[in-house]
């Protein structure tokens, strides 16, 4: 196990309760994993936004009614056109006219959100959600 570090900080008691709150709902075992997820989730998101040599990774998800006019076509050429930052593809059928896909994909922050926009973008997706992040934290 690395050694920790540890520090202490001034906080007002309410701002403390409603964060205490916070990580049991979201199942945290004490305060300090919590802000451990929250130093890194912060660190990421600095890393993808300033540098766009870095590795980045991440899941562009799209729901559409798969009888819109060729969109499936589009998507499909959208995605190989782009096959260099493709790492996998799911697609599944939600009801009897939509379906819901996920691309995963990988490269720099910048090549990954020209594809997203390009894929979100298209005439018919009812809804696209980029998310990104980094192994270098």
């Amino acid at each position: 196990m690395t050694a920790l570090a540890r520090f202490g900080i001034s906080i007002d008691p309410r701002l403390l309760e409603s964060f205490d709150q916070l990580i049991t709902t979201k199942g945290y075992v004490n305060r300090s994993e919590a802000i451990r997820d929250m130093i890194r989730n912060a660190l990421v998101e600095d890393q993808i936004e300033r540098a766009d040599t870095t590795a980045t990774v991440g899941t562009v998800t799209l729901v559409y009614d798969h009888h819109t006019r060729d969109l499936s076509d589009k998507l499909t050429e959208h995605q190989h056109s782009h096959h260099d930052a493709i790492v996998s593809a799911l697609h599944v059928h939600l009801d009897a006219h939509h379906c819901l896909e996920v691309v995963v994909v990988r490269g720099t922050a910048a090549q990954i959100k020209r594809l997203a926009d390009e894929l979100i973008g298209t005439k018919g997706v009812k809804h696209g959600k980029l998310v990104l992040t980094s192994v270098g934290v």
